[in-house]
């Protein structure tokens, strides 16, 4: 895997070298603009409003605007004087209970790896880690920002989760807090939940839309025509009880164990209708995806003239 940083994990006096690698990658479909008259890529052009003329890279500064058309500069010299200290260290804080970070703080996740004379440090921080069920909070500076980032064991290895700050979170106005559920709702609501309740099986969770996508671009490229299905519609809930009991009914048939019933109200009629035309897969390895196209990956490569 591409090294992305080299650095440190520090924790009390000891430091274990350590490289760091994205843990995911997107796989959208990136697309280009091209000239519609003669479909070549157009070049993107910076520009000067005011000096009407095109800038080259080699004259761009870095600029806040701290008032409306008024700017700080900041040189590169001076963001690199606030990162050089803490650049090639991963400070660890703190260690936590892992159930006690909420996931909307994490961002993005990165493996990190021991250089070769640092493997013993490396397997020694993420056993003893694994055997406390803790996991690390720490600091490390990238890209000349200051990362709150959460260090935990996975698949034997460590992995960097950056986080977001409690000031970038925002918080929800709630407009619904005083409707309260009577406790037959919630009685069936919860029965509802245990009968959709699964291990968390990943390989079964796939990317529709992707796919279609992947389907329509070979289609086009062989001249085929593509024709997307229209999804089917779901029925119109009217009585939330009604709902609640044909859901139930449902999951509970699907499940095995009672007999299907004739559905006899309105909303019990439509929900299994609406349901009639779904697929239950019983293996993810049953149903592959119909094109294995892939995006490909981005390169350096500029359009001519750009």
């Amino acid at each position: 895997m591409h090294t992305l940083w080299k650095g440190s994990i520090s924790f009390g006096l000891v430091n274990v070298p350590v490289k760091m690698h994205a843990a995911t990658e997107a796989q959208e479909f990136k697309f280009n603009y091209l000239h519609k008259e003669c479909q070549h890529r157009i070049r993107s052009i910076k520009k000067c409003p005011h000096c009407d003329q095109e800038v080259d890279m080699a004259d761009l500064v870095k600029g806040y605007e701290y008032e409306k058309d008024h700017y700080v500069i900041l040189q590169d010299e001076d963001l690199a004087s606030l990162e050089q200290p803490l650049s090639r260290s991963i400070d660890i804080l703190d260690f936590v209970d892992l159930s006690e970070i909420d996931p909307i703080y994490y961002e993005k996740s990165y493996y990190l790896s021991p250089e070769e004379t640092a493997q013993k440090a490396y397997r020694l921080l993420s056993k003893a880690m694994e055997e406390s069920g803790k996991v690390a909070l720490a600091r490390i500076t990238m890209r000349s920002k200051q990362h709150l980032a959460c260090l935990r064991v996975f698949e034997e290895g460590l992995v960097l989760e950056t986080m977001h700050y409690p000031k970038e979170i925002r918080h929800m106005d709630l407009v619904w807090d005083q409707v309260v559920p009577t406790e037959t709702e919630l009685t069936m609501a919860r029965q509802l939940i245990d009968n959709l309740a699964r291990p968390f099986e990943p390989q079964k969770y796939r990317d529709e839309l992707h796919e279609q996508m992947a389907e329509m671009i070979e289609s086009k490229v062989a001249g085929e025509s593509f024709n997307v299905e229209a999804p089917a519609k779901g029925g119109q809930v009217v009585d939330l009880m009604e709902a609640l009991r044909a859901s139930i009914a449902m999951t509970e048939h699907e499940n095995g164990k009672i007999e299907p019933k004739k559905p006899t109200s309105k909303v019990q009629k439509s929900i299994v209708e609406s349901n009639e035309n779904e697929v239950v897969l019983e293996s993810p390895q049953e149903d592959k995806p119909k094109s294995t196209l892939t995006p490909r990956k981005r390169t350096t490569r500029r359009a001519k003239g750009a």
